[in-house]
């Protein structure tokens, strides 16, 4: 008998680990991989899980096997040894990896029923079609139809349905001819994509410019090695890092290796995917977390059966199964949307990494603004450095200014627009030219609060405050991390004084205001809040790009990666918002944010320019993006980290805990606090590691749990996590608190 070793998809790090079962002839032939589902628990509870071990026993005492998928949809060696990778590197479950390697709808029991099919219809007997329509009487065909149909299949091999219904029959009537034997109707599997092969094919050779060629030049050398190889492609907004990246993916795919194009956004999709899918036609696939299940399913099904050439997608794209990869590209690298804060909480470069190892792959790392690790490893030697810093073409850098907002504060200004922005915006708008404009945060303001006591509106499920929004049925107030809502009061629940206040503009006070500056103006917002649905990305920035719009405002989905030659403005309406943030990597952020948004503008051949407005006008961070600096940027930011011993010169571990009791959370805290200076002095054998905790977390009450949280400056290795894991599953707090590690996170 075939005893097998699963791994449950679905319970925590701290009982993670093989179960055995019976594997029972009537499924067939056991085969690690394999995707079962399994009775677990005294209740016999039906889980998804993985086989990862096979071995022959009596299987004595042992339940078995419910179910079995498909071997079409097992996950090879690869898929396993990258799970494994995942649960060693991250410290999440072996199934919480397999969870992200594997569409949902595969997990969800019998995938083959999740295959959507297509119904065609082919003539019996071809060669009696001719007969048949020229018979007479009982034995000829009769109805205009039928004839039309069959007609139709002297010159086309089958007809779908939809060119069946085209023809004006109904299912039943092809049902009737199907009866009458005149008619095969056949079942085939179909593939769900919201995107197609554009028509308009564009397979021109790339020109590069001198710098292209030359950047170009470098990556092709270390490709041809054939070897694990990483670069970080480093060109200044508006370089053509794309055409470039373009000419090595042709290379590639024309020698048969798959390509992994990673963005960082959702709203980045709709552009770079017509881009290559006229280059490409359908050998291109799209992944990311706005399709739907049966979408995500038939593009991972097409990768996995080798249809595809070029996968092109969000932070979970880098799990694409690819049978062969040659070029993995990770384009803006610096994001740290790379970064999961969901199990398993790994970041993009060090599975690209992971992979590129196994099929001797190059990873292209690409940004203006490279994130600070990844440079200093290029300086070391560790990546090799690709530098790209002209622009393409006739374009120049935007030229940018600096508006001083205490200044408008002192002349009677309380709008989000600057006199400063305003004239531009005026010429901007006259010359029939576009403008994006960036505010880091959605709503109409962001604070209510009470003159007479202070008293905040506040969530009562987080420890946030609520943001006011306008809507169709009026004003109201919002939590931004659980989503609770409540109708906007003009009385104090406290102390019942009327003198309430609205504090911190939005958005939607920014398009308000725009509207009363610029009655004739056409403002498109691109936030959260408008675009909820599937399609809005791939709707507006192409009716922006088509000149509906004259300003496209809007959160940081307008910052990234967008080439709109008619742009020739943009403004950034609070440059303080990312500036003054509790994390060690704010201002790096800042610099990146701004260098991004200033870089969006004169991108065709009219000049571009910047408004950046601020409170903090001479801060050093904010004057270095204006001059699009980044040398002297990383220069003064690596130095402090140096100094002050953040990343690149350690590691950082989070563990959080949480529950909805907090003296439970608090009392826990407490005593991990405890073990874990108490384990390291223990197993470290003297490796440096500073405790730092426990204290609340940024946000301490979050969907009614309470947070806490211990901080570790290490140096990450075997040694170290090995410690981490242990405390896990070691001291895992019990009574309603659960414990989480977040190595390297992406927030701190």
């Amino acid at each position: 008998m075939t005893v097998v070793g699963v791994y449950l998809i679905g319970v925590p790090y701290a009982v993670d680990k093989r179960y055995d079962y019976l594997f029972p002839p009537r499924l067939g032939r056991a085969y690690r991989g394999a995707i079962v589902t399994v009775p677990f628990g005294r209740g016999d509870r039906h889980r998804p899980a993985v086989v990862a071990f096979l071995e022959e026993g009596t299987g004595e005492g042992l339940k078995e096997v419910l179910s079995v998928e498909a071997e079409r949809f097992a996950m090879t060696e690869e898929m396993m040894a990258l799970s494994q990778f995942l649960r060693d590197h991250t410290l999440s479950s072996f199934g919480d990896a397999v969870r992200a390697l594997l569409p949902a709808a595969l997990l969800s029991g019998n995938a083959a029923a999740r295959i959507a099919t297509a119904a065609s219809y082919r003539a019996a007997d071809p060669a009696a079609l001719s007969a048949l329509l020229s018979a007479k009487g009982r034995e000829g065909v009769r109805s205009p139809v039928h004839r039309k149909v069959l007609e139709a299949l002297l010159s086309a091999p089958r007809l779908s349905s939809e060119e069946a219904s085209a023809l004006g029959a109904s299912s039943a009537q092809l049902l009737a001819m199907c009866r009458h034997g005149w008619l095969v109707r056949e079942e085939s599997e179909v593939y769900r994509s919201p995107y197609v092969a554009m028509a308009e094919r564009d397979t021109a050779p790339i020109a590069l410019s001198r710098a292209q060629e030359k950047a170009y030049a470098q990556l092709l050398a270390l490709y041809e090695r054939r070897r694990p190889e990483a670069a970080l492609l480093f060109g200044v907004t508006g370089s053509g890092k794309t055409r470039v990246m373009m000419k090595l993916m042709d290379r590639t795919i024309a020698e048969g290796r798959g390509v992994i194009l990673m963005v960082p956004e959702i709203a980045l999709t709709p552009q770079t995917v017509g881009i290559f899918c006229r280059r490409y036609g359908e050998r291109v696939a799209v992944i990311h977390s706005s399709l739907s299940q049966g979408e995500r399913f038939d593009a991972w099904r097409r990768i996995r059966e080798g249809r595809v050439d070029l996968v092109i997608g969000t932070r979970s794209a880098v799990f694409a199964p690819l049978p062969e990869i040659g070029l993995i590209l990770i384009d803006e690298e610096h994001e740290h949307t790379y970064k999961s804060d969901a199990d398993p909480k790994y970041h993009t470069r060090d599975v690209a990494a992971h992979r590129a190892a196994r099929h001797n792959a190059l990873v292209v790392m690409a940004s203006a603004t490279p994130s600070l690790e990844s440079y200093y490893k290029a300086e070391r030697g560790i990546y090799t450095l690709v530098p790209l810093l002209e622009r393409f073409g006739k374009c120049s850098l935007p030229t940018a200014e600096i508006v001083d907002l205490r200044a408008e504060l002192r002349r009677g200004n309380t709008t989000p627009i600057s006199a400063r922005l305003a004239e531009h915006m005026a010429d901007t708008l006259e010359a029939g030219e576009q403008a994006i404009l960036f505010l880091n945060r959605r709503g109409y303001h962001s604070v209510l609060h009470c003159r007479g006591c202070g008293y905040v509106f506040s969530c009562p499920n987080c420890s946030v405050s609520l943001t006011h929004h306008e809507g169709r049925g009026g004003a109201y107030l919002m939590c931004h991390t659980c989503g609770h809502r409540e109708p906007v009061v003009r009385r104090c629940p406290e102390c019942g004084d009327e003198r309430i206040s609205f504090l911190g503009a939005g958005t939607q006070k920014a398009e308000g205001a725009l509207a009363a500056a610029f009655p004739d103006m056409r403002v498109m917002r691109m936030d959260a809040d408008t675009t909820a649905t599937k399609a809005a990305y791939d709707t507006m920035l192409d009716a922006f790009r088509r000149g509906e719009a004259d300003v496209l405002l809007g959160t940081q989905m307008v910052t990234k990666g967008h080439d709109f030659p008619r742009v020739t403005l943009s403004g950034v309406l609070s440059a303080d918002i990312s500036l003054h943030v509790p994390d060690f990597r704010a201002a790096e952020r800042t610099f990146s944010l701004l260098t991004q948004v200033i870089g969006r503008a004169g991108r065709g051949e009219i000049a571009g320019h910047a408004v950046i407005q601020t409170f903090t006008p001479d801060n050093e961070i904010i004057a270095l993006a204006c001059r699009q600096d980044y040398e002297g940027f990383y220069r003064r930011e690596i130095a402090l980290r140096r100094e002050l011993t953040f990343p690149p010169f350690c590691h950082i571990a989070e563990m959080t805990l949480t529950g909805e009791r907090e003296e439970a959370v608090t009392a826990a805290a407490d005593r991990l606090a405890q073990e874990a200076a108490a384990l390291a002095e223990k197993t470290l054998g003297g490796q440096p590691l500073l405790i730092f905790g426990p204290f609340p977390a940024r946000t301490f009450k979050a969907e009614g749990k309470f947070r806490m949280r211990l901080i570790f400056k290490c140096k990450l290795n075997s040694t170290t996590r090995a410690y981490f894991g242990a405390l896990m599953r070691e001291y895992a707090p019990r009574g309603g608190v659960t414990l989480s590690v977040d190595l390297d996170p992406g927030d701190v």
